[in-house]
């Protein structure tokens, strides 16, 4: 910003200084035409140093309005390149603005990259976590399908143990039946039994009886008959 104000004054020295010089070249021919008797006569050298002179102020009035507008561009020069300035200055803060955003979108860059990187590592095990799982739920159903069967083979075994069951209840209570008619046939067998003892301790006396009164009564061997059942009867029981 200082060295464009510089080179702006520097123009506008140069521009003044060759104006200057133009107006000492005008009045140093002036002089020398006016100062020259043998060339012009004084009336003509008058009317040419007046048409001169009014060159000259024209010229001046020319070199003041060149002056003023070289001012004025001067300024608007001065004020353009401050607006540019501060134009640069306010697109220097943007660009570091936007360098801190980029920074900032590269660190999240980074973290994002190791955040996606862990993230498939998770899902790496996950799958590893599934096949496991999946290998599992398989071994598992094989141990239902087994228990099923083992269920059912002890539901199956169950049915048959209520059958045997009430088939062992059913020949208890046969053999409860059977065993007290044994009972009964045993009481009865030892009435008869003692019936026979009663029989065998009258024997000897019904012999002798028998011996003398076999040729007069026929029923003399049903004693007899009755002690050999009687003692039949003992050695069962």
């Amino acid at each position: 910003m200082a060295a464009a104000s510089k080179s702006s004054q520097t123009a506008k020295n140069v521009v003044l200084a060759l104006l200057a010089l133009w107006s000492v070249v005008s009045l140093i021919v002036i002089v020398v035409w006016a100062t020259s008797p043998d060339l012009k006569s004084s009336a003509q050298c008058r009317s040419e140093l007046q048409d001169v002179t009014e060159k000259l102020e024209g010229a001046k009035v020319v070199w003041n309005k060149n002056k003023v507008a070289l001012e004025e561009q001067v300024e608007e020069a001065r004020e353009e390149q401050a607006r540019q300035a501060a134009n640069i200055l306010l697109l220097l803060g943007r660009l570091n603005a936007t360098n801190a955003t980029l920074e900032e979108c590269r660190q999240e860059n980074l973290v994002l990259k190791g955040n996606i990187s862990i993230l498939q590592e998770e899902v790496e095990q996950l799958y590893q976590t599934e096949a496991n799982l999946t290998a599992q739920l398989s071994l598992q159903e094989d141990q239902i399908e087994v228990l099923q069967q083992n269920l059912t083979q002890a539901f199956h075994q169950t049915e048959s143990c209520f059958s045997l069951k009430a088939a062992a209840q059913s020949q208890m209570l046969a053999a409860q039946s059977q065993t007290r008619a044994c009972e009964s046939s045993q009481q009865f067998l030892q009435k008869q039994l003692q019936k026979c003892k009663l029989v065998d301790s009258e024997a000897p006396q019904q012999t002798q009886q028998d011996v003398s009164d076999s040729a007069v009564s026929p029923f003399a061997g049903i004693p007899a008959l009755t002690l050999l059942v009687c003692s039949s009867l003992y050695l069962i029981t």
